[in-house]
């Protein structure tokens, strides 16, 4: 690395520490409302990857989504879900209008820390106090890194582990407690989501690339133990060494059913960074490619993750998320390399500026923005998606002698399952069996389709209504098998 021609001094690092400060408070403000406001979806998956599944093991019922019906995901995540589920339980957070934002809460506050993280990786790469502070601003503040970090999904979850791991782990100087640390968190972070693999792929190949050979094998040794971890957990939920893994790669690659969920372009990454948080981009992508000549390992790693998957036609932003913090420590790498040659007030201020105006305009993001649903809903909220399925889920939760419950209002994979139900009872989907069936006592449907007098709740164009006063005929071929 070479030498700083403007070394901080030690108001910088004062400064610095108030400004990240300030801008983790500013972020987790944004995170906190969000996880108490937002009772909508942005995919699926963040009910039917770790809430639903976790709910499953605590209270015994819940959706099986295919995933954990075919074995294609690791139990590490729902999990560990399934522990906070359990913790909330236990302080009497037994009701689903409480432990889900509970939930929604420290999955924000992974977030927040991943902003914490940044600044400490682009720091130990090379990067200025100051620097550093501003590529934490820029994750603590950009928009996407806002919406989705309350959601229970992989990707954002797991840049945490990834982030601080690099900034243990990749300097050139790590001593071998700090390789040994940072090693065993990306592969923590590797059971969290298989694809994070590819930046453990990284590391080893920076330590090789040194020359160093001690230090590879001490890397390579500590992710090798992981992998067998991860090999064991299978064995004992799925029956089988591997299983997830082995059955995630014959389901994407070798059956090619991924593919059923749609393909985009290889620039797709990087246009919808650009429309999910113009400023921000805008100030990130020079600095990262200033940042390349003194931080080659770490851009290195950006470069290998964002490259494969831009060449796996399915994409979706949150695919990235576990490196797009690394990109904005690289980022303030490179704002250190303008700062030596233009001073340091200007790079760090026109990076806190495009924070801050990616975070304040943050909910305004469409879904034609975050690049989902392409063609279909570009100018739809990314917010409060479904958010009147989930409302009525939770007063269904509370209502006194129901026996079963049908969701004829939407697909049941874009509602909040039992996670949001929380009832000892039948929940069906639209697929489900007919309202003379009298398996279940409540819907779940569009106003129009009940007599006003059966409404027990509205909640705008959608009511919960009763059917019929009485038990429910059983049904014994009731399988909560996601559609």
């Amino acid at each position: 690395m070479p030498p700083d021609e403007h070394p901080p001094t030690a108001d910088d690092t004062r400064r610095a520490w108030w400004l990240l400060l300030a801008a983790l408070a500013a972020g987790a403000a944004l995170r906190g409302w969000l996880a108490l406001t937002d009772t909508g979806i942005a995919w699926p998956d963040e009910i039917y990857q770790s809430l639903e599944p976790a709910h499953r093991l605590v209270w015994d019922r819940g959706w099986v989504a295919l995933e954990f019906r075919e074995g294609l995901r690791t139990w590490v995540l729902p999990g560990l879900v399934a522990g906070l589920l359990e913790a909330f339980r236990g302080l009497g957070l037994s009701r689903p209008a409480l432990y889900v934002p509970a939930a929604k809460l420290v999955f924000a506050a992974v977030g927040v820390a991943t902003a914490w993280a940044t600044a400490r990786l682009a720091r130990r790469m090379g990067a200025g106090p100051m620097e550093s502070a501003a590529a934490g601003a820029l994750w603590a503040l950009a928009a996407p890194a806002i919406y989705f970090a309350p959601r229970g999904l992989s990707e954002p979850l797991s840049a945490f582990p990834v982030t601080l791991g690099l900034a243990w782990a990749l300097p050139a100087g790590a001593s071998r407690r700090e390789r040994v640390l940072g090693a065993s968190l990306l592969g923590f972070a590797v059971l969290l989501r298989l694809q994070d693999a590819l930046v453990c792929v990284a590391l080893v190949g920076a330590w090789l690339a040194r020359r160093r050979w001690r230090e590879s094998a001490e890397v390579v040794a500590v992710l090798v133990g992981w992998a067998l971890l991860l090999g064991l957990l299978d064995r004992l939920t799925w029956g089988g060494w591997f299983h997830s893994a082995v059955a995630y790669w014959r389901y994407n690659w070798v059956q090619g059913r991924g593919a059923l969920f749609g393909a985009s372009p290889p620039g797709y990454y990087l246009r919808t960074l650009w429309t999910s948080m113009p400023t921000v981009a805008a100030v990130m992508i020079p600095a990262v490619l200033l940042g390349t000549v003194r931080a080659p390992a770490l851009a290195a790693t950006v470069a290998l993750f964002l490259g494969v998957h831009s060449a796996i036609p399915h994409k979706e932003l949150r695919f990235i998320l576990p490196v797009l913090p690394a990109a904005m420590a690289l980022a303030g790498v490179g704002l250190s390399v303008a700062a030596t040659r233009v001073g340091r007030r200007l790079p760090v201020g026109l990076a806190l500026l495009a924070a801050v105006i990616s975070g304040a305009r943050f909910h305004t993001l469409t879904f034609g923005d975050l690049g989902a649903y392409e063609g279909q809903r570009d100018g739809v909220s990314a917010y409060e998606d479904f958010a009147p399925v989930n409302r009525l889920l939770l007063v269904a939760s509370e209502l006194p002698q129901l026996c079963g419950l049908k969701v004829e209002a939407t697909h049941i994979a874009w509602a909040g399952g039992y996670t949001y139900f929380h009832r000892d009872a039948p929940m069906y989907s639209h697929l489900g069996p007919p309202r003379g069936s009298r398996h279940y006592d409540v819907v779940l449907t569009p106003a129009f389709t009940v007599p006003p007098q059966a409404v027990l709740a509205r909640d705008g164009p959608l009511v919960l209504a009763r059917l019929f006063e009485g038990p429910c005929t059983p049904d014994p071929a009731y399988r909560p098998d996601l559609p």
